[in-house]
């Protein structure tokens, strides 16, 4: 298991970005969150299987959501003592 810490950069509020990635983190069995912060940024904690982290990423690096436009993804690998039991938006 893996898990990776991301801030999402652009046009990622306002737009339904946090639920179309809890969408896709559904779909992969990934855990974690999306959360608004206040700088107009998102920051996402993905935990799950390498393929499917690498999956969410590839999403992310495509683009993502139709009506988001992002602009730049910061992303780094984090160690937690227990892992998330479901993806939540926050």
């Amino acid at each position: 298991m893996k898990c990776v810490k991301c801030i999402v950069s652009g046009k990622v509020q306002g737009v339904g970005f946090r639920w179309s990635v809890k969408h896709e983190a559904d779909t992969l069995k990934i855990k974690g969150y999306a959360e608004n912060l206040s700088d107009g940024s998102v920051e996402i904690l993905a935990c799950g299987d390498n393929g499917n982290i690498e999956k969410i990423m590839e999403w992310l690096n495509k683009g993502g959501p139709m009506f988001a436009k992002i602009g730049n993804v910061r992303l780094h690998e984090v160690s937690l003592d227990q892992m998330p039991d479901t993806f939540e938006t926050r």
